[in-house]
């Protein structure tokens, strides 16, 4: 939090006058992207006080977050229309109406490019946006998960070409976003936020409006250290899963069942973090955020052997899955996976949620066909498959039913997800054969020959 009262004199007059307002709770706040980050940050930033202006390019989303319908599942409507009736949300696709903002923060994605390089074309393209609207008096805010240095490297360049000053004529900074959706407990508000600001003035202003909406506000000292932060989190998480899933290949070649040591270590009250095994990594933030950090490096003649080996562990998963399930059916069934029924439990990334990004589930899916298997896939979260930019052909598939009778007629279950809306006790003694990579069905208290963890 700022010292207002020594701030006052010594900031910029207009940055004075957004500090009032934002003390006061009377800013406008313009939300770029109503996504996974944008919509909760903006239903967060309601409850704290203030009105929202939320921006985004897709028509249709808009018309429906209007009409008081969340298109994230696990973001109710009655938020949003309670928002809405009190006039302090609106959605729009018409960027003209960033002038209106006091204070506008940046929520696009940060994908990969086809060739596994960084496409910071919806940042750079928002950036541009703003500037052309952009005024003195402002607050901007990237949230975007990016490489080190972008905040000043790429969005003020953009935004400076309008002839305002940053810290002089406007404030910019970054706060990576922290989401994780689906989460009861850590929600927007419960999460510590990091700020990194273009100078004192703009990281002290950037603190004191996150202050008001999130439970603790963590200052550090540049845009760029704000930027690895974000980084290093899901690196780190990165790492870990693909060492416990290499330890998962070793220990099964060992006849070791690696959720039970996962268990048993997890009784260690020091020294020791449990991390659980999967099919792949899914999500907006671990399977891309690494790579990153590993192009930016190659700027500085810095190689991340570490972190790159990570990657190519958590890639390889899905494979190993889809020949585990291919061995346990020539094994068990006596046929391979050409022309075999094959039912995937779990479209989405991670459970109970209807996040479709990076889920391995559409790797696996892809895998599966290629070797000639017929697949169903059942999710109560995800009733139809979107169109995703990696596999547009899968658009259109719709989840079937998976009771009992259903079931017993694929010559394979593999649990790619572990939705608790999914009975897999039921499904598993329906079942010809389960190939499970999550561990439900022990879980649920199912064991058997017919089961196969992979």
């Amino acid at each position: 939090m700022p010292d207002t009262n020594a701030a006052a004199g010594s900031i910029p007059l207009a940055a004075a006058d957004l500090l009032r307002r934002i003390e006061a709770r009377d800013a406008i706040v313009g939300v770029i992207g109503l996504g996974y980050v944008g919509l909760p940050l903006a239903l967060a930033t309601i409850r704290a006080g203030h009105r929202v202006i939320g921006f985004d390019i897709d028509a249709p989303k808009v018309a429906g977050l209007n009409g008081g319908r969340s298109p994230l599942r696990h973001i109710g409507d009655a938020a949003l229309g309670d928002a809405i009736a009190a006039g302090d949300f609106q959605a729009t696709t018409d960027f003209d109406r960033l002038e209106e903002a006091d204070i506008l923060l940046i929520c696009v994605p940060t994908p990969l490019d086809r060739h596994r390089e960084p496409d910071l074309s919806f940042v750079e393209g928002t950036a541009r946006a703003i500037a052309r609207r952009l005024r003195s008096g402002q607050m901007v805010v990237l949230e975007s998960t990016t490489w080190p240095g972008t905040t000043l490297e790429l969005v003020k360049p953009i935004l400076e070409e309008t002839g305002l000053r940053s810290g002089l004529d406007f404030l910019l900074a970054y706060s990576p976003e922290r989401e994780d959706p689906g989460n009861a407990v850590f929600t927007t508000a419960a999460i510590p936020k990091v700020v990194g600001g273009d100078g004192r003035v703009a990281l002290d202003l950037a603190c004191a409006f996150y202050a008001g909406i999130v439970s603790r506000v963590v200052p550090v000292s540049s845009a760029a250290t704000a930027e690895a932060v974000k980084l290093t989190e899901n690196i780190f998480r990165a790492v870990n899963i693909a060492l416990v899933n290499e330890l998962k290949t070793i220990y099964d070649a060992m006849g070791i069942d690696v959720w039970e040591v996962i268990e048993a270590a997890s009784t260690k009250p020091f020294g020791y973090m449990p991390f659980q095994p999967g099919p792949g990594l899914g999500g907006h933030c671990i399977p891309i955020d690494p790579f990153y950090l590993t192009w930016k490096a190659r700027e500085f003649g810095v190689n991340t052997r570490f972190i790159e080996l990570a990657g190519e562990v958590n890639t390889l998963m899905p494979r190993l899955v889809v020949e585990k399930l291919a061995q346990a059916l020539d094994r068990q069934a006596r046929r391979g996976l050409n022309g075999a029924r094959i039912l995937l439990l779990g479209m989405a990334y991670k459970r109970n949620v209807d996040d479709l990004r990076e889920s391995p589930s559409l790797v696996l899916t892809r895998l599966l066909e290629a070797r000639g298997a017929r697949v169903d896939y059942h999710d109560p979260h995800v009733p139809e498959v979107p169109r995703t930019r990696e596999h547009p052909e899968l658009a259109g598939r719709r989840s079937v039913p998976a009771d009992a009778g259903s079931v017993a007629r694929y010559d394979a279950v593999l649990v790619a997800t572990d939705h608790d809306a999914v009975d897999h006790a039921a499904i598993a003694r329906a079942a010809r054969l389960v190939v499970d990579t999550r561990n439900a069905c022990a879980r649920a208290g199912v064991h058997g020959p017919h089961i196969v963890k992979a």
